[in-house]
């Protein structure tokens, strides 16, 4: 991470905190990715061990959201130039946001949405089949209503949500050694075991939803940290149920 950064030109001194980087949807390819002059790390590689935060996504050019596939699968970038060619670590957790459409309205209770099909096909095209199978939650948030004086629940906190992922994190860790998005093949077969029962059921829910198989392997993962989170250690069906429902337009299967 340090590294990278000193690469970069942005810093000559140990980095403390991981880095969060929040691109505008403007920015050229070569800056998303790396290259230009040099070449310089992009700001996938300057997420390496952080995050990487892409508000309206919808708005990147498709050839940028494309680029994100390599790193997102691999956790590293090549970059190729007529004279030099080199590898950048970018390792990072994607965030993104985007609107349901270009009014952003689209599906509020209001009816305001005056959006054509063309259009919202047209706007949400960007995001290829392969860069969303690469994205594990998918969640549709609903506009809230405006509340100036709202009170957060006393026992929903961000402190009590923290603690909860350091917790599950730091079991993980001793278990096997990485996180739970970065176990391997082997590794899935051994901390993410279903019994014969569930594994047909997922087996078959996945045909029917039509999802490859990365995505079978990513929602394993989902569930086997929705299992840590709970403190439990065997898989169970209501965890593969609810990683299913964080894959983009699925339903509850049967």
């Amino acid at each position: 991470m340090t590294r990278v950064w000193s690469a970069a030109g942005l810093t000559t001194g140990l980095m403390q905190r991981r880095p969060f980087r929040a691109p505008h949807h403007t920015i050229s390819l070569a800056g998303l990715i790396g290259g230009g002059p040099g070449p310089r790390p992009g700001e996938v590689s300057l997420a390496h061990h952080g995050v990487l935060f892409l508000d309206e996504l919808g708005e990147f050019s498709r050839a940028s959201l494309e680029a994100l596939r390599e790193p997102l699968e691999t956790g590293s970038v090549s970059v190729a130039r007529a004279a030099w060619r080199g590898h950048f670590p970018a390792r990072f957790q994607l965030i993104a946001a985007m609107n349901p459409c270009p009014c952003g309205y689209l599906g509020d209770p209001s009816g305001r949405c005056r959006c054509s099909t063309e259009q919202i096909q047209r706007y949400r095209s960007k995001l290829s089949g392969p860069l969303l199978d690469r994205i594990n939650l998918h969640l549709t948030v609903a506009r809230e209503a405006t509340s100036l004086n709202c009170q957060p629940d006393p026992l929903d906190t961000t402190v009590r949500a923290a603690a909860r992922v350091a917790a599950a994190r730091q079991h993980q860790q001793n278990r096997q050694g990485c996180a739970n998005a970065f176990l391997d093949l082997d590794g899935l077969r051994q901390h993410c075991q279903l019994g014969n029962a569930d594994q047909l059921w997922l087996e078959s829910a996945c045909e029917r939803m039509g999802l490859s198989l990365r995505a079978a392997h990513r929602i394993l993962k989902v569930s086997r940290t929705l299992a840590d989170l709970e403190g439990i250690t065997v898989i169970q069906r209501g965890h593969l149920a609810e990683a299913l429902q964080y894959r983009p337009g699925s339903a509850r299967p049967d």
